[in-house]
């Protein structure tokens, strides 16, 4: 008989790689790609893979350490378990749900510029119905949510391959234009700007880490774990790339930074009828990224409660829904009063800053296991020591880049 406190496992590979594509390819590349160009230009698609190269690196320590601890609350799980400081892992757990919620509220004000496609709505009213249907579907259920977050994920595919398909004329000029899209190795101002680039699409990459926090939710989480991780890391990337070299191919640049919805603007080029299309299918992509988020910060706080990392009310479990409806409730009022009070750019900005900092953590925890660990666990993943030091170094370097910025604009603005 199931513990009425315990969560359900019936989530599958298939489901759980579609759930973190689903949070990776939502509000990212639907809606940021231009705001990634106002810093790179037209070398957005560089900075893309920069970003890849940080999430690839810290999702491989991600898939190693979820294989070791498969439990909700992942990061405060693995900090407690490197470091054994109750109060480290606490502020680790608190950060990441932090991470959640200002992501979504990143994402739902992305929902606004494609929703405005379709109707007259103002912003608040926008956020506000967005944020009651997501946060009313999580607490109804997490295999609803998951097979919800799985069909606007495939919508969301089937948006992005559209754009490439109709882009395809425009790929056909990469060679003659090869020269203006390769930057100068040599130019640091230029390279400056594409890793302040970087450092924002990197925000397109968050949710890989959310699937650890589903892990008292999924079918024989030692194996799916890592593999769904890793899946739905190669998958984005690859999307993330030749998506935002669809849009400096076809976009103005003053135009592509400019947009609001940047993937309707692509499909404007060459069709009214597909751009509305497109339209409809990025508003399930950003619904799909702001329901992920709400799901992750309650799985969380249930977990932090369950370890007594935050009050044990948090970890209820609703009787017959078996979801933790307190924590999910919490998170979408505090997601809504962040979502209707801050802009997108900015909230994208915080987002990331926080989960590298939690990132570089985690990397820091799986260096500090592995160092300690004189056998493998049975059903461990295999990883080499220099992927987590390599993975701490590089989220070093985003975390400067960004700390020196913001210090070149308190200087200009004195």
């Amino acid at each position: 008989m199931q513990d009425q406190n315990t969560l359900k496992r019936t989530i599958s590979y298939p489901l759980l790689t579609l759930y973190g594509l689903g949070t990776i390819l939502g509000a990212g590349i639907y809606v940021l790609v231009g705001k990634v160009a106002i810093s790179a230009g037209i070398y957005a698609p560089i900075s893309f893979l920069v970003a890849a190269l940080l999430a690839g690196l810290s999702g491989y320590s991600y898939a190693a350490l979820s294989s070791r601890h498969p439990k909700s609350a992942g990061e405060a799980v693995y900090i407690q378990e490197a470091f054994g400081i109750r109060q480290l892992s606490t502020i680790v757990g608190w950060m990441v749900i932090l991470t959640g919620v200002v992501s979504a509220s990143t994402i739902s004000n992305g929902f606004v510029g494609y929703l405005q496609v379709f109707v007259d709505i103002s912003d608040f009213w926008a956020i506000t119905l967005l944020l009651l249907a997501m946060t009313g579907l999580a607490v109804w259920g997490v295999n609803a949510s998951v097979m919800v977050t799985a069909i606007t994920t495939i919508m969301g595919i089937i948006g992005l391959l559209l754009i490439l398909f109709v882009s395809a004329p425009a790929f056909l000029t990469i060679p003659e234009r090869l020269p203006e899209l390769t930057p100068p190795i040599l130019e640091n101002g230029l390279w400056f700007g594409v890793l302040l680039g970087a450092f924002l699409a990197f925000y397109a990459f968050i949710g890989f880490e959310d699937m650890v926090n589903m892990a008292e939710e999924v079918k024989e989480p030692e194996k799916t774990l890592p593999k769904a991780i890793i899946a739905a890391i190669i998958i984005s990337s690859l999307f993330y790339y030749v998506i935002a070299l669809a849009a400096i191919l076809q976009l103005p640049l003053d135009e592509l930074t400019a947009s609001k919805a940047p993937m309707a603007d692509i499909m404007l080029q060459h069709s009214e009828k597909l751009a509305w299309f497109v339209s409809l299918i990025s508003l399930a992509a950003v619904v799909n990224g702001a329901l992920v988020q709400i799901i992750m910060g309650a799985r969380v706080l249930y977990g932090m409660g369950k370890h007594n990392m935050a009050p044990l009310w948090l970890s209820t479990i609703h009787p017959t829904r078996k979801t933790p409806y307190i924590a999910t409730i919490i998170i979408g009022i505090t997601v809504w009063v962040l979502a209707t009070n801050l802009d997108l750019t900015t909230l994208a900005k915080i987002t990331s800053f926080i989960i590298i900092l939690v990132f570089l953590m985690v990397n820091l925890a799986l260096i500090k296991i592995l160092r300690g660990e004189i056998h493998k666990p049975e059903k461990a993943m295999k990883v080499s020591v220099w992927i987590p030091y390599s993975a701490a170094a590089m989220c070093l370097l985003f975390l400067g880049v960004q700390i020196y910025q913001l210090s070149l604009g308190a200087a200009i603005s004195h």
